[in-house]
């Protein structure tokens, strides 16, 4: 075997093992944001709460003060808030909140919330039993409801040296409008008066 044998041997095997490479880490790209939602979820990772079973009771005299937030993207024509401002939580006691959409506009539009609780390191402690998040929601021009929350915060805060001074959790919900009814809209906009003749 000659050197110019050997040497193009060397560079078949480096770029195979460089396209190797290359395909590991296209399939790594596309596991990694389930991935991340699943690492999130288990942990309370950047405040995400967790989906919890039913709360064990009261089992702590201390309370937690919870802040309702609700905001929603501008290209979605609906009045989205909460019907409180706050709430006061015993400790591993199960509360219920209530958010109120409303559709402003003159057609059906389908949202979508998401939602995040702060300060990020109460996340893992912060547990939902029902929720409307993540669930498409259709609205008929003009209709309003009552979306509820339910959740508790685990006792367990307390022997966390980080989270057990935090007297205040603020649950954040955010509604967009759904790729798909962003799409439907835009073409029937585009198509103008005739659409429907």
């Amino acid at each position: 075997m000659t050197s110019q044998d050997a040497l193009n041997r060397r560079n078949r095997r480096t770029l195979l093992g460089a396209m190797g490479f290359v395909g590991f880490m296209v399939a790594v790209s596309f596991a990694a944001v389930p991935l991340y939602d699943l690492f999130c979820r288990a942990t309370g990772f950047g405040g995400t709460p967790m989906l919890g079973t039913a709360a064990p009771g009261a089992v702590a005299n201390t309370t937690i003060n919870i802040r309702f937030v609700a905001s929603t993207n501008p290209g979605l024509p609906w009045h989205f808030a909460p019907q409180q401002v706050s709430m006061p939580l015993r400790l591993g006691e199960e509360g219920v909140a209530f958010y109120t959409a409303r559709n402003d506009s003159a057609q059906p539009v389908t949202g979508i919330s998401t939602y995040n609780v702060t300060p990020d390191i109460v996340g893992r402690y912060f547990h939902k039993t029902a929720c409307f998040c993540f669930t498409e929601q259709t609205l008929e021009p003009g209709q309003s409801v009552d979306m509820p929350l339910a959740f508790w915060v685990d006792p367990k805060i307390l022997e966390d040296a980080q989270a057990r001074g935090v007297r205040t959790i603020t649950v954040s919900y955010t509604f967009f409008r759904t790729l798909g009814d962003a799409e439907r809209a835009g073409a029937l906009a585009n198509a103008g008066p005739h659409v429907g003749r």
